[in-house]
C-alpha cells in the first residue's frame, strides 16, 4: 500500500470489499461481488477512486508506482485466462472501463478491445480461430481509443468505416466480410498516423494512456453537468475507479453476441426478465442502435439453457441487491459471461410498484420499500406529462416550477382567463408575472406561463399550492398586453389571444399548438405505498387550502386536516371586492361595521363549505394577512381615471375618484410587506377581524347543529408581541364567541393561536404560549425577515449567484435554512413547551412541501407540517422516512 493512500491503488475482482462502493466504484463493487458470488465474470482489477483524486491533486499526472502496482496485478488476469498481455502468440486483450460511486450513465469513458497491435492481431485470430473477429476487435479498438484516448473527431472514422462499407455493399457492420474489415483497420490506422503522429503500438503504454483518459472523463463537461443536475456532491461520489477487464467477445460468429437485461420491466414494474440482446456484437453495439437488438425472450428459443442462466443469476443478484438490476451480459461461444450490474433506472410507475411487490415477495421490509421511493417519484405519478412518442420542439424554454403538462389557449388577462373557462374554453393563463389579483385567473386556467420571475415567484408558488402546471422565468418570450399575445426572440413566431400552446411543467418547455399529454393513472401500489408511510410517520400532514376544491383534493391525498386556509381571496372575489373597498374608504368604526355587516353572510357560507368537506378533521383558519392597498386599484389607474374624468366634466364620479386616490396615497407604504398588514391592521381595526370571527364561528355553530363533527382553530398571522394576541382576543373574538352563543344557544368549540413569521415571535414564544394554543410557522415571511431578503427580488437578481459562489447553498424559500431559521424555529418550540407542553406547532409556509424541510420539521419535534394539496402525498412519504432514518435505517450501499 502506497502511503499516499489510506487503502490499496489496485484490488483484483477477488479481493475487493463490494461494500465499499465509495471505494471502488459502482461498477468495479458489482464485478467483485458477482465474482466473489462464483458467477461466470472475466477476471479483472480495480484501480480505486482515491487514484483518480491523487491523479488530478497531481494535475493531470498518474501517481508514482502505479503502473507497477498495475502489472503486479495484471497477473491475476493472465492466471485466471491462462492469457498473457501484450503476448502475440497467446494474446490476453483488456477493456478499461469507468465506474463513479453512483450511475452516470453514459458521462464517462471506456475503452475496448485494448492490448492489441499488428502483430497481435494476428495471434489474437489463431486463438478464436476466426480472423474476421480478430480484425473487428481491432478495428474497434482503433476508432475507441483514437476517438477517447487521442481526441481524434469520430466524424473521420464513422466516415472512413461508411466509404468502406459502400464499397463492400454492406449494410451494417456484421455484413462486412473480413476482407472489409482489414481495410477498415488499415484506414484508421492512416486517420490515426495523420492527426496524432504516430500509432501507440506498446500495449502497455496503450494501458497507461487509456486509465489517463478514464481518469480525465471524470470532468469532462458532460460529467460535471451530470453531476450538478442530478444533485451528485463531492461527498455522495468524488472520483471515477477504473476497470481493467479480460475481453470476451461477443463478435465471434452466430453462437456470440451480447446484451442487456432488467430483472423487472423498467416501464411499468412487471415481474419479467426485460432486455435486448444482439448475436455477433460488442457491447456498444446494442445502445449505439447500429443495428436492431432482438427481444430477450429470442434467447429462450434459441438456448433454454443459457436463458435459464441468465434468469436465475440476475434474480440472485436481485434478491441480494435488494433492487432491480440493469445487467450488461456477453456470450462468447456459446458461454455466459456477466460484464455489470447496476441498481435499474425505472420510471415513477415502475418504482412503486417494485417496491410493493418486492415487500410482498420478502425481498424487502416495508421501511426499504420506504426508502426506495422518493418524493419525485410520488410527484411525477400525480401530473400529466407530454407524450414521450410525440416527436415535438419546443418554441421556448423557461423554469419548470409546477409540474404537469398541459394544453390550453393562451390568454393575457385574470378576467378574461375566467370568462373564457366559463363558456368552456380551456386556457392558459399568459403574463410577464403575476399578482395577487390574477389569483382567480389562474384558479380557472390549466396552467401559467410567465416570462419574468423565479421558482419562488408569486406564479411559481401559487401555481404549486393549487397544482396547477407553471412555466415560469421563461425570457424568449416577449409579452404584449395591448396586442394580446406574445412574440418569440429571435424567430417571426407570434402567440396570438386563443391560439392553443403546451407547457411542460416538469421540463421549462413551451410548445406551440396541442401536444398530446399522458393522463395518469394511480397504481393500487400508489396507495399502498402511503398507507405503509402512515404507519411509520409521527408528522401530521395537513394541507394548505384557499377553496374547497382544494379541500377535497387534500382530503382525497389522505390529509389530516387544513393547516392554513387563506381567507383573502374571500375578499377578492368580485362581489365580495366592491363591499371590501367600501370598508376600507370607511372614515368611521360604525361606518365599517355596517359595511362588514353585508360581508359575513358571504364569508359564512364560504367558511360552511370548506368545513363541512373536512368534517372529523382540524382546520386552521388564518385571519386576515395582507396590506389593504392591495384591495384597492393602483395610484396610477386612478390618476389616469380623474385626467379623463376632468376631460370629460364628471363631477360626481370625479369626487369619487379623488377620494378614492386620497385613500390609496394615504395607505402608501414604503415596504408594505412589513407595515400595515395581519395582526397590526387587527389591532387598528378590530372590527374587520371581528367580522371574521363571527363568520368562522356562526358556520362552525350551524354545521355542528346538523351533527356534524367540526374542528376549528382561529389563527392570527403576524404577532411579534403576546399583547397583540392579547387584545385581538379582548377586542375582537372574546365579544364575538359570547354573541355566537347566545344566539345558537351553545359555547362553540375553537382554539385560538397564532403564525410565527416575525423573529420577535420566536424569541419570545414562551409569552405568546401563554395565550396560544397553538403556533404554526409561516416560514415565507420567517426567512424574509431573519435573511431581510424579499422574495419577489432577490431570486432574479443576487440569489442565482450566491448560490453559485456557495454563499448559500440553497434556495432557503424553497428549502428551510436549518442554521439560521431552523435554530429559530427550534428555539421557538423550545421556549414554547415550557410554558405549555402539549402545545401543538406546525409549519404551514411554502417550505411543508420541501422534503428535506419535511425532515428538519420531524427532526426539531413538530406537530405536523401544512403542504399545497398536490404535495400531500410527498409530505408522507418523507414524514415516514424521516421516521426510519431517525431508527438509524439506510439503504444498502452496494
Amino acid at each position: 500500500m502506497s502511503k499516499m493512500f489510506e487503502h490499496k491503488m489496485v484490488y483484483t475482482f477477488s479481493e475487493g470489499d463490494y461494500k465499499n462502493v465509495k471505494l471502488l466504484g459502482g461498477k468495479g463493487a458489482g464485478l467483485c461481488m458477482m465474482t466473489q458470488l462464483d458467477l461466470p465474470v472475466p477476471p479483472g482489477i480495480v484501480i480505486t477512486t482515491e487514484v483518480c483524486r491523487k491523479f488530478y491533486e497531481l494535475g493531470g499526472r498518474l501517481p508514482d508506482g502505479l503502473m507497477d502496482e498495475v502489472k503486479v496485478k495484471m497477473k491475476y488476469i493472465e492466471e485466471r485466462t491462462g492469457k498473457r498481455f501484450g503476448d502475440s502468440e497467446n494474446p490476453l486483450l483488456v477493456s478499461v472501463r469507468s465506474g463513479a460511486p453512483v450511475s452516470m450513465p453514459g458521462m464517462m469513458d471506456t475503452v475496448l478491445n485494448l492490448g492489441i497491435n499488428d502483430e497481435i492481431v494476428k495471434g489474437l485470430a489463431r486463438q478464436m480461430n476466426d480472423e474476421r473477429a480478430a480484425y473487428d476487435a481491432y478495428r474497434r479498438f482503433l476508432q475507441m481509443f483514437g476517438k477517447i484516448v487521442l481526441k481524434i473527431d469520430e466524424k473521420l472514422f464513422d466516415e472512413a468505416f461508411e466509404d468502406v462499407k459502400r464499397k463492400y455493399g454492406a449494410k451494417t457492420d456484421a455484413d462486412l466480410n473480413v476482407q472489409g474489415v482489414k481495410e477498415v483497420v488499415e484506414r484508421f490506422k492512416q486517420i490515426i498516423r495523420e492527426n496524432y503522429g504516430r500509432l501507440v503500438e506498446d500495449p502497455w503504454e496503450q494501458l497507461e494512456l487509456a486509465i489517463k483518459a478514464v481518469f480525465e472523463s471524470w470532468n469532462t463537461p458532460r460529467a460535471v453537468f451530470y453531476r450538478k443536475a442530478n444533485k451528485i456532491t463531492p461527498d455522495i461520489a468524488d472520483g471515477t475507479a477504473v476497470n481493467i477487464v479480460a475481453m470476451v467477445f461477443g463478435n465471434i460468429g452466430m453462437t456470440s453476441g451480447t446484451g442487456v437485461v432488467f430483472t423487472r420491466n423498467p416501464a411499468d414494474g412487471r415481474n419479467e426478465l426485460y432486455g435486448e440482446f444482439l448475436p455477433m456484437a460488442q457491447g456498444e453495439d446494442v445502445v449505439a442502435g447500429i443495428r436492431t437488438p432482438r427481444p430477450i425472450e429470442e434467447l429462450k428459443k434459441i438456448s433454454p439453457e443459457l436463458y435459464k442462466q441468465l434468469y436465475d443469476s440476475s434474480k440472485l443478484l436481485e434478491k441480494i441487491k435488494k433492487e432491480v438490476q440493469d445487467i450488461e451480459f456477453t456470450i462468447e461461444k456459446g458461454k455466459l459471461y456477466f460484464l455489470q450490474t447496476r441498481n435499474g433506472k425505472m420510471t415513477p410507475l415502475a418504482r412503486v410498484k417494485t417496491a410493493v411487490d418486492m415487500t410482498r415477495e420478502g425481498i424487502l421490509t416495508k421501511e426499504e420499500a420506504l426508502l426506495r421511493v422518493t418524493p419525485e417519484h410520488i410527484q411525477q405519478l400525480l401530473y400529466p406529462r407530454v407524450d414521450p412518442k410525440v416527436k415535438a420542439e419546443p418554441v421556448a424554454r423557461g423554469l419548470a416550477s409546477s409540474p404537469g403538462a398541459v394544453s390550453g389557449m393562451a390568454v393575457f388577462t385574470a378576467d378574461d382567463a375566467v370568462k373564457w373557462s366559463e363558456n368552456g374554453k380551456t386556457v392558459i393563463l399568459v403574463r410577464e408575472e403575476t399578482k395577487p389579483d390574477d389569483v382567480h385567473g389562474m384558479y380557472a386556467s390549466v396552467g401559467i406561463l410567465t416570462s419574468r420571475g423565479g421558482m419562488t415567484s408569486h406564479a411559481a408558488v401559487v401555481a404549486r399550492a393549487i397544482g396547477k402546471p407553471c412555466v415560469v422565468g421563461c425570457e424568449d418570450i416577449v409579452v404584449d398586453y395591448e396586442k394580446k399575445q406574445f412574440t418569440v426572440k429571435g424567430s417571426d413566431i407570434v402567440v396570438r389571444e386563443g391560439d392553443w400552446i403546451t407547457i411542460d411543467g416538469f421540463s421549462g418547455n413551451v410548445y406551440v399548438g396541442k401536444i398530446p399529454t399522458i393522463k395518469p393513472e394511480l397504481p393500487p401500489e400508489f396507495y399502498e405505498i402511503l398507507s405503509w408511510a402512515d404507519e411509520y410517520r409521527v408528522l401530521g400532514v395537513r394541507a394548505n387550502a384557499d377553496i374547497p376544491e382544494d379541500a377535497e383534493i387534500a382530503r382525497k391525498f389522505g390529509a389530516e386536516g387544513i393547516g392554513l386556509l387563506r381567507t383573502e381571496r374571500m375578499f377578492r372575489a368580485p362581489d365580495r371586492l366592491e363591499i371590501f373597498r367600501r370598508v376600507i374608504m370607511s372614515n368611521t368604526t360604525e361606518e365599517r361595521k355596517k359595511n362588514l355587516e353585508d360581508l359575513i353572510p358571504l364569508l359564512k357560507n364560504d367558511f360552511k363549505e370548506i368545513l363541512r368537506v373536512m368534517e372529523g378533521l382540524p382546520v386552521i383558519i388564518r385571519l386576515f394577512d395582507p396590506p389593504l392597498h392591495e384591495f384597492l386599484p393602483s395610484e396610477v389607474e386612478l390618476v389616469t381615471e380623474i385626467m379623463e374624468l376632468k376631460k370629460k366634466g364628471n363631477s360626481e364620479e370625479l369626487k369619487e375618484k379623488e377620494e378614492l386616490l386620497r385613500r390609496v396615497r394615504a395607505l402608501q407604504e414604503a415596504n408594505p410587506m412589513m407595515g400595515h398588514r395581519g395582526v397590526r391592521v387587527g389591532v387598528t381595526y378590530p372590527e374587520i377581524y371581528a367580522a371574521q370571527v363571527r363568520a368562522i364561528l356562526e358556520a362552525t355553530a350551524e354545521l355542528i347543529k346538523e351533527g356534524l363533527d367540526i374542528k376549528t382553530s382561529i389563527m392570527v398571522p403576524q404577532v411579534c408581541d403576546v399583547k397583540e394576541l392579547e387584545y385581538v382576543r379582548k377586542h375582537a373574538v372574546d365579544p364575538v364567541v359570547k354573541e355566537v352563543g347566545e344566539k345558537y344557544g351553545m359555547k362553540v368549540p375553537f382554539k385560538y393561536g397564532t403564525m410565527i413569521e416575525v423573529v420577535r415571535a420566536c424569541l419570545t414564544a414562551d409569552e405568546i404560549a401563554r395565550v396560544a394554543e397553538f403556533f404554526s410557522f409561516g416560514t415565507n415571511d420567517l426567512t424574509q425577515g431573519t435573511f431581510t431578503f424579499s422574495r419577489d427580488d432577490v431570486e432574479g437578481k443576487f440569489l442565482p449567484r450566491y448560490i453559485e459562489l456557495g454563499i448559500i447553498s440553497e434556495n432557503p424559500f424553497k428549502t428551510i435554512d436549518v442554521k439560521g431559521v431552523g435554530k429559530l424555529m427550534k428555539i421557538c418550540v423550545e421556549l414554547a413547551r415550557k410554558t405549555r407542553k402539549d402545545i401543538e406547532i406546525g409549519i404551514c409556509g411554502e417550505q411543508g412541501g420541501d422534503p428535506k424541510s419535511i425532515e428538519f420539521c420531524h427532526s426539531i419535534g413538530l406537530t405536523y407540517v401544512s403542504a399545497s394539496p398536490y404535495r400531500i402525498p410527498v409530505a408522507r412519504l418523507v414524514a415516514a422516512q424521516a421516521a426510519i432514518k431517525e431508527k438509524g435505517l439506510e439503504l444498502a450501499k452496494y
